[in-house]
């Protein structure tokens, strides 16, 4: 007997063995057939016998993430979901400002947006995606560039892309990064670009000529192709500003002497406060043109009004030294800035609004730092300012009115506006004025609520004026709310502080911080209001935003 035969047998009694005690042993009569034992490996993902089916031809191997689901097909779709409350219906009224229309879709899901008219500036082929968003990041740069709010330059980005055809497509606008996706459906790869925002200067003429190209981009009945977009696009960027540099030197210096005139100043105040005013514009100009940062251009600027109010102080000139300062403040505070943080914030966009704070949070110590620092040495000199010195104008309604509306319309040429909406910002300028003035001086109420309410019909007005024209809001509300602004609060605030007062001095700078947040807030709340009840050119009611916390 060979050595496997006599091991086969002695395999069959070890697997009869009642002496073996394994509990996987088979018991004796079961007869099991051969290959039908338990497989080597089981796994618990393994299909069951008879659910497996047919797999799609595919390149890719099944659960990859690029391979389509197997339920995306014409015919074996899925039945569509719908909400409890029912698909909501939208319509966005045609005549309505393009602004209107594409802020209300960015506030929509994208599954309930409505789809896209016929565009017939599409090329056989479909459009040129990467020249499309290259245009849309370009366009958005300028209006970011320019101070327009987060919202409506994605707004703006949202428009461009479907005008071109794109219909998925997700701009993202923070305070330096402009980016778009566009993915063209469900299972294919998106399609991404971004921008960098480097340099940022205020020109509100070539801000509206950008506008206009949206608004042109926007029509249905003009035909503007990528070629000529892109070519006006070179212009805008081109143009020279409308001002030269004298004109800006000289509405720094008027826009300084109105202000003092509207705290109580007199014709040798005005005087003092624009040359003022002037020096330090040409000292902020020598130092951007050896490329020190913005915060030492404040600081430098904030230096020589300070100085001449000083100096009166210091010769006993019988004139308002306090407001001296005051008017060389007004020409620095960065109420645009202000403006536009607070909106972005008010809006959603919290990363841009800190950023924007934040910018102007280094401009308002910037302007401390350069005008501590004179009344400091003036105060050591022997320099007699009061800080308890009340700037309460006296009774000369008209004339506060005629200041106002001077620094309105100086303002306006430091923004760089176009001439033709310089008129218009004056005459809101004067009256925001009035307003505040009749709220404050006459009704007696806080100057918070007045500074509000003035801001808050700034804003109405602003919007009503866009919306005639078709035009952005800033170039009508930034400027008429120079007269608002807190300049006499912010510099009792540091001389408090220069005296070693500084529980006062931080009492009247955050005096100064409420009248500017109350005037960004009655901006926007004044703009809100218009696109809530007077629906000229409105797109329907607004949306109510999601909440986001707790669930």
């Amino acid at each position: 007997m060979t050595e496997a035969e006599d091991r086969k047998p002695r395999s069959d009694e070890a697997r009869y063995d009642p002496e073996i005690t394994s509990e996987f042993a088979i018991p004796v009569g079961i007869e099991v057939p051969e290959g039908a034992g338990e497989p080597e490996s089981t796994s618990e993902f393994a299909v069951p016998q008879g659910l497996s089916g047919p797999q799609p031809p595919s390149a890719e191997p099944e659960g990859s993430a690029f391979s389509p689901p197997r339920t995306y097909s014409a015919k074996e779709a899925p039945p569509a979901f719908t909400p409890a409350a029912g698909v909501p219906l939208v319509s966005l009224v045609k005549d309505a400002p393009w602004q209107d229309r594409m802020r209300t879709m960015l506030r929509m899901p994208v599954a309930e947006r409505p789809a896209p008219e016929p565009v017939q500036r599409e090329e056989e082929d479909g459009p040129a995606v990467p020249r499309v968003l290259d245009l849309t990041l370009r366009i958005g740069e300028l209006l970011l560039a320019g101070g327009e709010g987060a919202e409506d330059v994605e707004a703006a980005m949202f428009a461009v892309c479907r005008s071109y055809g794109l219909d998925r497509c997700e701009p993202n606008v923070t305070f330096t990064l402009l980016s778009i996706s566009h993915q063209p459906s469900l299972v294919d790869d998106p399609v991404t670009a971004s921008r960098t925002v480097r340099r940022r200067g205020t020109d509100y003429t070539r801000l509206a000529a950008v506008f206009r190209l949206v608004d042109d981009l926007t029509d249905p009945e003009t035909q503007v192709s990528l070629e000529e977009a892109y070519r006006r696009l070179a212009e805008i960027r081109r143009n020279r500003h409308p001002y030269p540099g004298w004109a800006l030197t000289l509405a720094s210096g008027l826009l300084a002497g109105a202000a003092s005139v509207l705290v109580g100043g007199d014709l040798i105040v005005f005087v003092a406060a624009a040359i003022g005013a002037m020096l330090g514009d040409r000292l902020a100009w020598l130092c951007a043109g050896r490329g020190l940062p913005e915060f030492y251009q404040f600081t430098v600027a904030a230096m020589p009004p300070a100085a001449i109010g000083v100096a009166f102080a210091l010769a006993h000139v019988d004139v308002k030294a306090s407001a001296v300062v005051t008017g060389g403040l007004f020409a620095l505070l960065p109420g645009r800035a202000l403006v536009a943080g607070v909106q972005d914030g008010l809006t959603g966009f919290y990363i841009t609004a800190s950023a924007r704070l934040l910018e102007v949070m280094y401009f308002f110590v910037g302007i401390v730092t350069g005008v501590l620092v004179v009344l400091y040495f003036g105060v050591k000199v022997g320099g007699k300012l009061n800080p308890d010195a009340s700037l309460i104008s006296n009774e000369r309604p008209l004339v506060q009115i005629a200041a106002s509306m001077l620094l309105s319309l100086t303002f306006a040429v430091l923004l760089q506006q176009e001439r033709s909406t310089v008129l218009w910002v004056t005459l809101n300028g004067g009256v925001a004025w009035s307003v505040y003035g009749a709220m404050h001086y006459v009704a007696d109420i806080s100057p918070v609520a007045s500074t509000a309410v003035a801001a808050g019909l700034v804003g109405l007005f602003g919007q009503l004026l866009s919306r005639y024209r078709f035009a952005s809001a800033l170039p009508y509300t930034t400027a008429a709310i120079g007269p608002l602004l807190p300049g006499s609060a912010t510099y009792f605030g540091l001389l408090n502080m220069a005296q070693n007062e500084v529980d006062k001095g931080l009492v009247s700078l955050a005096n100064a911080a409420s009248l500017a947040i109350a005037i960004a807030i009655g901006v926007n709340l004044g703009s809100e209001v218009f696109r809530l009840f007077l629906r000229i050119g409105s797109a329907g009611k607004r949306r109510a935003a999601k909440r986001t916390r707790g669930f």
